[in-house]
């Protein structure tokens, strides 16, 4: 096998790995947003116990903690920037939407992604990716139902965070040549931390706080000391965004973006046994329409990756290696 095959493999194992961690983050947030935390206030502490993750690896990496000095400190902040916008407006809309709605409305930032890998990387999408991308959209408006109603406020908050997100992985992608996956996760963890203090120290006390079942209520609690029977959700999303970023910006320094963004879809299945386990839901015949072109499309290029990678080794292999 190639070593060009190898980190592709490497890259798709990191993406379906974090798209499975980053789905217990949204149930872990989910399930705290029904129960009275601010959004900052559970960014604080999942952030405390991710950025305790990242040490914790960079610690047993035995490469040292010299591997988070950068020279590239403006573009952290810029990316810590959009990552944060991205988190905040995608709680806010998953505190007021079902998981699955949410989850098929946030799927356009693969497709953002393979767009992007295109016109800004410059990167190589045939006719056949195109085309998956196309039905992985139509599956996307499928699932959010326009003309039902779906498309509303909360929605277009996760549609905001599709595009930051996105975003910050096309700056995952620039910042590959000298930024580590450690370092690109823990200055995202100390913006966390940063960013959540401060509005616990302007907020936290709920003189901001908005009526129950509007837009911002997610955002803009007070604080409380949640009781044990809580924590485990702080713990998951703690754990779960610590190693799923961490997988996910490992997928994206070592493998070209747009073979990597389909396999994001794992986080729809996903977040259906979620929503089934959990809170009760289940999709109904329109959505299993939205899920199947979804799927469809990412299985459709992983087909066509396998294919495509296997001519190439025919072509490049000299005569009886293969």
């Amino acid at each position: 096998m190639s070593d060009i095959s190898k980190k592709s493999n490497s890259g798709i194992f990191f993406a379906l790995g974090g798209g499975v961690m980053l789905s217990m983050n949204d149930l872990a947030i989910k399930a705290l947003s029904g129960s009275g935390y601010a959004l900052h206030q559970v960014i604080l502490l999942r952030a405390f116990i991710g950025i305790g993750i990242v040490l914790a690896v960079i610690w047993a990496s035995g490469g040292g903690f010299r591997q988070l000095l950068t020279r590239r400190p403006l573009d952290h902040l810029f990316r810590v920037s959009i990552v944060m916008c991205s988190n905040i407006t995608y709680f806010v809309g998953l505190s007021l939407m079902p998981l699955a709605d949410a989850v098929a409305t946030a799927f356009v930032a693969p497709l953002f992604v393979t767009l992007m890998s295109a016109v800004i990387l410059g990167e190589q999408v045939g006719p056949r990716r195109w085309a998956a991308v196309a039905v992985g959209m139509l599956g996307v408006v499928v699932m959010t139902r326009p003309g039902a109603g779906v498309i509303q406020p909360a929605a277009i908050l996760v549609l905001i965070s599709a595009f930051c997100y996105a975003s910050s992985h096309m700056m995952t992608r620039r910042m590959r040549g000298t930024e580590s996956a450690m370092t690109l996760n823990f200055f995202v963890q100390v913006g966390f931390i940063i960013v959540s203090l401060s509005f616990g120290l302007i907020a936290g006390d709920g003189h901001l706080a908005q009526a129950p079942g509007s837009t911002w209520e997610f955002l803009f609690r007070p604080w409380h000391m949640p009781p044990v029977a809580d924590w485990w959700a702080f713990v998951a999303t703690g754990v779960a965004m610590g190693v799923g970023g961490l997988m996910m910006s490992q997928a994206y320094r070592t493998t070209e973006a747009a073979l990597i963004a389909p396999f994001e879809y794992i986080g729809m299945p996903m977040a259906i046994f979620w929503g089934a386990v959990v809170f009760g839901t289940f999709p109904d015949h329109t959505a299993w329409v939205g899920i199947a072109l979804i799927c469809g499309a990412g299985l459709y290029t992983l087909w066509r990756e396998t294919v495509r990678k296997k001519k190439d080794l025919d072509v490049a292999a000299p005569s009886g290696d293969i």
